[in-house]
């Protein structure tokens, strides 16, 4: 039998209720945070279209904090605890459009060595994106990584010289060249790199599934294996990779889907 989950439903006008869960958005590109009647006596084992989803104990219950993917149809979805369908509602989200005019094409007609350059980072970033460490509890109250203003919002459908690209899967911050990058949540870093697209990338694991991605940086200053505290430096702003000019793409990752990182952010 189906159990209809209670979802408070919080957009961008809400307030936060919960201060150690992120924002209820249940629309795609958003998070769902749904209390399961469970026993307290084990974790329970969550899935959401094949991928484990992060439970973690708030008031006295576990709550799973699921993440929906841009591409994601509105309507009754449902996730699997412990082999019992529990069912959530999603609505549909008008994402705005934005349209960049690139000097080159290098970036869009891609050679067959770029190409394959761009194929094998794809595994990597693939890898990145599934980590999923059960020990280490993610912290749903995230530091704004860089100071400066959001010149590029989550969702935005994108248009390069013209040509239809994938919905922004990121938040861009601009800030001058240099500028330090801090760690929004305590995690590990488990890949770094310098990308074909994404410039010099830092991807950092915050816990059962939450990763986040940090592109275009001038300067890397932390190596695979390092654990990181909450607003430690991890690196610089740049231009790297496929830019108009200087500023952080932060991407976050949840159960493998990017999620809007403002969820996350008490401001």
């Amino acid at each position: 039998m189906l159990r209809l989950a209670i979802i408070i439903l919080i957009f961008t006008t809400a307030t936060f209720v919960n201060a150690s869960l992120p924002a209820n958005a249940a629309v795609p590109g958003g998070v769902v945070s749904i209390e399961l009647t469970v026993p307290l006596t084990s974790v329970p084992s969550v899935m959401f279209n094949n991928h484990p989803i992060a439970v973690v104990k708030y008031n006295d219950s576990w709550h799973a904090v699921v993440g929906l993917p841009l591409s994601l149809k509105p309507g009754r979805h449902s996730i699997d605890v412990d082999g019992e369908a529990v069912t959530f509602k999603v609505i549909d989200k008008a994402y705005p459009e934005q349209r960049i005019t690139l000097k080159t094409r290098k970036h869009i007609d891609l050679s067959a060595a770029d190409l394959a350059r761009h194929r094998g980072e794809k595994v990597k970033a693939k890898k990145a994106f599934n980590t999923f460490d059960r020990g280490r509890i993610p912290d749903f109250v995230m530091l704004k990584p860089v100071e400066g203003p959001y010149s590029s919002p989550f969702g935005l459908k994108r248009f390069f010289n013209g040509q239809p690209r994938n919905p922004h899967s990121g938040l861009d911050i601009a800030a001058p060249t240099g500028t330090p990058i801090k760690v929004p949540a305590m995690g590990k870093v488990v890949l770094t790199g310098n990308f074909f697209f994404n410039g010099n990338v830092v991807y950092v694991d915050h816990g059962q599934g939450v990763v986040s991605m940090f592109c275009h940086l001038s300067k890397i200053d932390v190596i695979n294996g390092d654990l990181l505290n909450k607003g430690d430096v991890l690196g610089e702003v740049g231009a790297t990779g496929r830019v108009t000019g200087p500023h952080l793409h932060w991407s976050l990752s949840l159960n493998n889907v990017r999620i809007d990182p403002m969820l996350m952010l008490r401001e």
